[in-house]
């Protein structure tokens, strides 16, 4: 299966980028993983709704040019499905038995997603209620992938 994620902005903190390097590692023997970094936009203090929809609209164009019409795609939003280890891990065998081969994640910026690209999601997920650093969710997304094709292989982890 091809997993991409397209998150926005960079990782800049070198444990964040370390720690990303490990799961792209791991992972690199159950599937082909790109990671996709798109610019994100400088949020002005106190920026009014209406710029924040333009900067959420700017970031959702660039988003959007790396999801292919034939990829399956999971938008990473506050408001999505909650789920745990074991059922992403079924969905994600489910996907790629059924001939789904592209499965794209997106990771939003600080101010979250536009409608544009939850439109465009086949599904949205929810880790938490919480809100997280864009860095930190990647780190998260990518062990839990991890841990799903390890669910789906048999093999051991950690519960």
């Amino acid at each position: 299966m091809n997993i991409t994620l397209v998150t926005v902005g960079k990782v800049k903190e070198k444990f964040y980028r370390d720690a990303i390097l490990e799961f792209e590692k791991r992972l690199s023997r159950y599937c082909k993983l790109d990671i996709m970094e798109v610019a994100d936009e400088k949020t002005p203090d106190k920026a009014s709704e209406i710029v924040e929809e333009q900067i959420k609209e700017k970031e959702a164009e660039r988003i959007l040019k790396y999801i292919k019409e034939d990829a399956y795609c999971i938008a990473l939003a506050i408001e999505g499905k909650k789920t745990d280890s074991v059922k992403l891990a079924n969905h994600i065998n489910e996907l790629a038995v059924s001939g789904r081969s592209n499965l794209v994640f997106v990771i939003g910026g600080s101010l979250g997603l536009h409608k544009k690209v939850l439109n465009r999601a086949d599904e949205k997920l929810s880790f938490s209620d919480m809100t997280f650093p864009h860095q930190l969710m990647r780190v998260i997304l990518l062990e839990q992938i991890y841990r799903c094709y390890r669910i789906i292989n048999g093999e051991p982890y950690h519960k």
